[in-house]
């Protein structure tokens, strides 16, 4: 529960945080004459979208396991996961060609209009409070091994960064002219591209872990060395890992010598989950079956 809570609480803080940039972007791009500070906004909105898609689904990733989900619900923080992730996607994509066709228009010889000083200030205000909710997100997000909600710390961070593209533009058109209008376009061409590099990492890994992907090779070692640790364990074969939600499942099959009492394997199988979910966590569902060595068939 406390883990929900944290959850709750710091997304609950990120949503106020995007209605107001949302609102105010608005106004200022409206007001300021600012395509690109209404670009920024529709991102805002983007943001807003998935803090109710991380309430919705942690909430239902952290009901226990029941008669018809043996494993828990942890793959509904997965698939959190992969919908923030296309959710950024978009919105690069969408940013990206806005600044594209700009860009292309400056060639063809139109002046883009120049952006009021109220568009800039909604510039800076978005980078300093982005930032910060950025920060203080994936802090909770790495407290709680919370992989939906490190996502939606990073998009936190992907808008600071199209805010960074939106003033240099914004910035350069007030300072400059109306002749380097054009930089705002670019910048966000360059943004754009950095939120998309992100989006495609975000999708790959929650993708993985909805397709069963094994964990990481060296994390597989890792949990090697920590069961040979255990005296009396000579093999182990048939190692299967995987991810489920913010946790980890390791199934295997050890070798120990047939000679031994039952109660003195029992006991050394539970050292060894132990040691297991010492270093993974409680919540790692461990499968462990046990044969005699090969000379005792």
């Amino acid at each position: 529960m406390k883990r929900q809570d944290s959850v709750y609480r710091v997304t609950i803080l990120g949503s106020i945080v995007n209605m107001v940039l949302l609102v105010f972007k608005f106004v200022a791009g409206i007001l300021g004459h600012s395509a690109a500070m209404v670009a920024d906004a529709v991102h805002s909105l983007s943001d807003f979208l998935t803090d109710i898609v991380v309430l919705v689904f942690v909430k239902i990733s952290s009901k226990p396991e029941d008669e018809s989900h043996d494993y828990g619900h942890g793959k509904y923080e997965t698939l959190a996961t992969c919908i923030i992730g296309f959710a950024l996607l978009g919105v690069g994509v969408m940013l990206g060609v806005q600044g594209i066709e700009k860009i292309l228009a400056v060639i063809r010889g139109e002046t883009l209009p120049s952006p009021g000083i109220i568009a800039l200030v909604a510039a800076l205000l978005s980078i300093a409070l982005k930032e910060w909710i950025f920060r203080i997100t994936r802090k909770v997000a790495r407290e709680v091994n919370s992989p939906v909600v490190e996502a939606n710390a990073w998009h936190h961070r992907s808008d600071a960064l199209s805010s960074i593209g939106t003033a240099l533009g914004i910035g350069g058109a007030v300072l400059l002219g109306s002749k380097w209008t054009v930089l705002d376009p670019i910048a966000a061409v360059v943004v754009s591209v950095f939120i998309v590099i992100t989006a495609i990492k975000l999708i790959g890994e929650s993708l993985g872990e909805l397709m069963e992907k094994s964990l990481p090779k060296e994390t597989e070692q890792h949990i090697c060395e920590l069961v040979l640790q255990e005296e009396g364990v000579s093999d182990l074969h048939h190692l299967r890992t995987r991810k489920i939600g913010s946790r980890i499942a390791i199934e295997m099959h050890l070798r120990m010598s047939g000679s031994l009492p039952l109660k003195t394997v029992h006991a050394k199988a539970s050292d060894i989950e132990k040691r297991l979910r010492g270093e993974f966590g409680a919540q790692t569902h461990i499968m462990l079956h046990i044969e005699p060595l090969k000379s005792e068939y």
